[in-house]
């Protein structure tokens, strides 16, 4: 695959964070972190990316640099007086959950998105993981995008599901998990409660499964299943989810068009993206990862799915 950008830039919305992070490999202590952050920089390996965010007076310029070497622009990022968002979590066992040990919201709390003007013309929108009230915010913000994603969580299922059902209507893709697809509509199948998300607004339902994979669903039939990568071990969690979302629309707005095969080719990217992210804490591993690295794992993707026709 060629490792040229397109013009397409993509606007990603989401939290700015410092994670603390213990798991059996070690322990970080406020490393650069949070649901903009990883899907951004996952999605720069493909595409510019228009980040939208808030960070307290502590934040240190170096990330920003960093980000910006990235090819992010970052002037969508709010310095608020206050300290940044801190996530403190733990993970032990088979590392598909975390333990929550500690969540300080500080100028997270307060955050109101407002788009520079450059951005509300941006083609792809990711909203990661906050508040649905902040997504309706931000689409009411944007002019005609070519493609909206959103993620959501369980949080926001119980306490913000009407506006969530409202940002439903109004993208076209809902990265989710199996346990959000159940609690959002009430239904244990997940196949029929796709189906039933798809009538709420999005053209296509992505569902996480962690290490077993994605499923995309299209319309009323899972139209791609796709294994996830198999690694020996893994390091730190942290930003998976994020990391997939962010590399499947970094290549979506690389290559510019929504046919399903894209949507295919998308969601192995999104797997490459995240499978590379869990080998390292933070954001170390895409710090030295490259495109090179990225296509040869597209690659080994290709071979480990692939079967013959019948006899």
């Amino acid at each position: 695959m060629s490792s040229q950008k397109s013009e397409n830039s993509v606007l990603i919305v989401g939290s700015i964070a410092f994670d603390s992070v213990q798991t059996p490999s070690g322990v970080v202590e406020r490393a650069l972190g949070g649901a903009a952050v990883y899907s951004s920089v996952a999605a720069s390996f493909f595409s510019p990316v228009r980040i939208v965010g808030v960070v307290g007076e502590d934040f240190p310029k170096e990330h920003l640099d960093f980000l910006a070497s990235r090819g992010i622009d970052t002037s969508g990022v709010q310095v608020a007086p206050g300290k940044t968002f801190h996530w403190k979590g733990s993970y032990e066992g088979d590392m598909n959950s975390a333990q929550t040990l500690a969540t300080e919201l500080n100028v997270f709390q307060d955050f109101k998105p407002s788009l520079p003007e450059l951005y509300r013309s941006s083609e792809f929108v990711f909203l990661a993981n906050i508040d649905p009230v902040l997504q309706l915010d931000v689409l009411d913000q944007v002019t005609g995008p070519k493609l909206v994603a959103c993620d959501t969580m369980n949080f926001w299922i119980s306490t913000k599901k009407d506006a969530l059902l409202e940002v439903l209507k109004r993208v076209d893709i809902v990265f989710i998990n199996d346990a959000e697809v159940r609690q959002l509509t009430g239904i244990v199948n997940v196949t029929k409660a796709a189906s039933t998300i798809h009538e709420l607004g999005p053209k296509y339902v992505i569902v996480k499964k962690g290490e077993h994979g994605a499923v995309t669903y299209c319309h009323d039939s899972s139209c791609f299943a796709a294994a996830s990568y198999p690694l020996p071990e893994v390091v730190d969690p942290t930003g998976a989810g994020d990391s997939f979302a962010g590399g499947f629309m970094g290549y979506m707005a690389k290559s510019g068009e929504l046919s399903e095969a894209n949507i295919r080719k998308a969601v192995i990217y999104g797997s490459a993206l995240a499978s590379y992210n869990v080998q390292d804490f933070s954001l170390n591993r895409f710090k030295r990862l490259t495109i090179r690295e990225i296509d040869g794992r597209y690659e080994e993707f290709k071979r480990i799915m692939f079967f013959e026709s019948m006899a």
